[in-house]
C-alpha cells in the first residue's frame, strides 16, 4: 500500500521541529490535503494534540514499545486515509533509549519504516558554520534517512545565500527557512504540548502559522520527498491478528476517563480495545455526577489531576460512587494520574492536600523533581488477574508527584537492567500504578482484562 511520509527529525529538543511540524500541518490542511500524523517515542501528548486540533489520525511509533513489524503495521493503518504521513522526530535524530544507543530514535523510526528524513536546525547566529554540522549529521551513520533540511531562525536573504552553499557543498536539499517567529509559542508543562484543552486561540494561531509556513517551506517538495517512499507491505504479526480477529471485546462497554485532568492515554490501546469490539464510553470525574450506567471497566488514565484536586474532590458524589463500584469488584486499570485519583489523599500544585476516591489506601505529593522518567519493563512478582508471576509488559513513567503506597505488584526494570524497584497495585480486579501500560506489548494482559470484563458483565 503507498504511504507517502516524511520525518521531521531535529538536532536536539527546542531546534523548533514541533512547530515546524504543527505548520506544516495547517499548511497541508490549507491546501486542501489529508493529513495523517505519528510522533516518535511515547509521547502520548503530541499525537493528542494533533488529533484535536487538527482533526487528523495520530498515532505512536516507538520501537521500545514495538517491533519493526507494528511499527509498519501502525503507521500504514494510521495513514491509509491521508495523501501524506507526517511524523514527527524526538529530541535530536540520533538520540535513543540509552547515552550510548541510537535505538527507538528518529534515525532508527526512519530506518525501520523507510520513511526519508527532514533534519530541523537551529541556524540562529550561524553562517557557513552550518555546513559541518549538517554534513556530521550525514556520515555519523551510512544508512541514515536525510533527505533535506530546513533552517530555522534564519533572515530571508540569509536562508538564500545558505540555501546556496549547502545544497553545493552536501547531498541534500534544503526545503525551507523560516525566521525567528516570536509570535508563536506553544505552552510546555511536565512533558511535550499542553493539552489541547489549554491552548485559548491555537487554531487562529496555527492557522496563521500555516499561511507563514507555506510562504516559508517548499510544501511541493515535502510532498514529492513524502511520494519518493517505498509502499509499506507488511503483514500483521500473527499474534495481533489472531488477537484482533477474535474481537474478544463484542459487547463490552469500557469507560474511559476524559476531561481535562484526565486525558493521556496511548492511542494504539483504546484503539486495539476498539478493534476488538468493545464500545468506549467517555466520562468526566470532574463533571459527572456518577460513573456510566451499564459499563463493564474503567480506564482511569494520566493527566493533569494535581491541578484539578479541589474540582475533584468537591465532586462527593462521583467519588462516593467510583469507591463503591470499584470495590464491588468493577475491573479498572488505573495509569499515573488515574493511580494518584484512586488515593485517600491528593497534594496539588499549590501544596493543598484534598480527599480522593479513597480506594487505595495513602497519599500522593509533589515531590518538587521528577520521581521516574523514561521507559520501564513491568514483571509481575506477585499474581494478578492481568499478569501472571514473571510475565512483563512494556510501560512509560513520567511524574513529580509519587505515592507513600506504591505497591509492591511489579518489580520495575530500566531497559538497561541497571535499576529497579517495585511498584503497582494488583487487586482481584484493580491494576494500578504510576507506569503507562502499553497495552500491545503484551495481548495476554489485554485479554485478561476483557475476561474481567465479561466476568463483571455476567454479575450484572
Amino acid at each position: 500500500m503507498s504511504t507517502p511520509r516524511v520525518l521531521i527529525a531535529g538536532t536536539n529538543s527546542g531546534c523548533g521541529k514541533t512547530t515546524v511540524v504543527c505548520g506544516l500541518l495547517a499548511a497541508l490542511k490549507q491546501a486542501g490535503l489529508k493529513a495523517a500524523s505519528c510522533k516518535c517515542g511515547p509521547d502520548y501528548i503530541d499525537p493528542m494534540f494533533h488529533s484535536q486540533v487538527f482533526g487528523i489520525p495520530s498515532s505512536n511509533l516507538d520501537l521500545f514499545f514495538s517491533t519493526r513489524e507494528e511499527a509498519r503495521v501502525i503507521l500504514e493503518e494510521n495513514g491509509k486515509c491521508a495523501d501524506v504521513t507526517i511524523v514527527e522526530g524526538v529530541m535530536g535524530a540520533f538520540d535513543g533509549m540509552q547515552m550510548d544507543s541510537d535505538k527507538a530514535s528518529s534515525y532508527d523510526v526512519a530506518k525501520q519504516t523507510q520513511t526519508p528524513m527532514i533534519l530541523v536546525v537551529n541556524a540562529k547566529g550561524m553562517a557557513l558554520s552550518v555546513v559541518p554540522i549538517i554534513k556530521g549529521y550525514l556520515e555519523f551513520r551510512k544508512d541514515h534517512a536525510i533527505k533535506g533540511v530546513i533552517l530555522n531562525n534564519v533572515s530571508k536573504m540569509t536562508g538564500i545565500r545558505l540555501k546556496e552553499v549547502i545544497e553545493k557543498e552536501l547531498p541534500v536539499n534544503v526545503y525551507g527557512c523560516i525566521p525567528a517567529l516570536s509570535e508563536f509559542k506553544l505552552s510546555s508543562r511536565h512533558l511535550g504540548l499542553v493539552t489541547p484543552f489549554e491552548l485559548e486561540q491555537i487554531q487562529t494561531d496555527l492557522a496563521r502559522l500555516g499561511t507563514q509556513m507555506a510562504e516559508y517551506l517548499d510544501l511541493e517538495g515535502i510532498l514529492a520527498l513524502a511520494k519518493s517512499a517505498p509502499p509499506i507491505h507488511e503483514k500483521q504479526p500473527k499474534e495481533r491478528e489472531e488477537m484482533l480477529a477474535s474481537k474478544a471485546g463484542k459487547g463490552l462497554r469500557v469507560g474511559v476517563a476524559w476531561d481535562k485532568a484526565f486525558c493521556f492515554y496511548y492511542k494504539e490501546n483504546l484503539r486495539m480495545l476498539e478493534l476488538l469490539g468493545c464500545e468506549l464510553v467517555y466520562f468526566s470525574p470532574l463533571k459527572d455526577n456518577a460513573l456510566p450506567e451499564g459499563i463493564d471497566a474503567v480506564l482511569l488514565g494520566g493527566g493533569y489531576p494535581e491541578l484539578y484536586a479541589r474540582d475533584l474532590s468537591e465532586n462527593e458524589s462521583f467519588l462516593k460512587d467510583i469507591n463503591q463500584r470499584l470495590c464491588n469488584g468493577l475491573p479498572c486499570l488505573a495509569e499515573c494520574g488515574g493511580f494518584m485519583y484512586l488515593h485517600e489523599q491528593m497534594e496539588d500544585d499549590k501544596g493543598e492536600v484534598y480527599k480522593m476516591a479513597a480506594v487505595i489506601p495513602g497519599k500522593t505529593a509533589n515531590q518538587k523533581k521528577l520521581v521516574r522518567f523514561g521507559y520501564t519493563v513491568l514483571e509481575a512478582n506477585q499474581e494478578n488477574p492481568y499478569l501472571k508471576e514473571g510475565e512483563t509488559i512494556k510501560a512509560h513513567e513520567f511524574h513529580y508527584w509519587d505515592s507513600d503506597n506504591n505497591g509492591e505488584t511489579f518489580l520495575s526494570k530500566k531497559p538497561s537492567g541497571k535499576r529497579s524497584w517495585v511498584s503497582g497495585h494488583g487487586t482481584d480486579t484493580i491494576l494500578a500504578g504510576f507506569a503507562h501500560l502499553y497495552y500491545p506489548s503484551n495481548w495476554k494482559v489485554v485479554r485478561r482484562f476483557l475476561e474481567q470484563c465479561k466476568a463483571q458483565k455476567e454479575k450484572e
